[in-house]
């Protein structure tokens, strides 16, 4: 069993290394939605969850390049496990006919469940430069929040396509 985080301990490598987990997890959950959901049409849900996992390794490789000047190759001391689900959808919110709308409500969550992580974690840091990588982390989460929330009003008012096909009489979705 790994052992839990304890924000207070955290020093700048560990913190850089718990990102960069953050980033991954998430990365490799919109990936498998987007395979799960697989792709029908431009702008699918699938096109919505290739965009977030590209993002999230844009964000990941960031982070990487960050540790790697400031730490070379040391080895990470941080564990997979303190993380589970901190920013990666959850895995119960896909499926195989969800729309686009959907799909970026999923993501908005996600990037809300983030958001939320490094602010509460924030009052039990003691180290400054952790806490300053926390606030910028916390404030990035924050500009993809906004960044969603505008491409979720720029689509079309009403219903994704999947779900005004599953209300039409003699549909299967009812």
């Amino acid at each position: 069993m790994a052992p839990k985080l304890d924000f207070a301990t955290l020093d700048l490598q560990d913190a850089l290394d718990l990102a960069i987990l953050i980033e991954e997890e998430a990365r490799e959950r919109y990936q498998q939605f987007q395979k799960l959901v697989g792709g029908r049409y431009k702008g699918d849900a699938a096109d919505v969850f290739k965009v977030m996992a590209e993002n999230e390794g844009k964000h990941h490789a960031a982070l990487v390049a960050r540790r790697t000047q400031l730490f070379k190759s040391a080895a990470s001391r941080v564990d997979r496990a303190w993380i589970e689900d901190v920013e990666a959808p959850d895995r119960g919110t896909p499926r195989v006919f969800m729309g686009p709308r959907q799909a970026f409500e999923v993501a908005l969550q996600s990037e809300e469940k983030a958001y939320d992580f490094f602010a509460a974690a924030l009052p039990h840091l003691k180290d400054p430069q952790v806490r300053a990588l926390f606030e910028e982390l916390k404030g990035e989460e924050l500009q993809h929040k906004k960044y969603i929330q505008k491409l979720l009003a720029g689509l079309p008012p009403g219903p994704d396509l999947e779900e005004q096909d599953a209300d039409e009489p003699g549909s299967d979705g009812g």
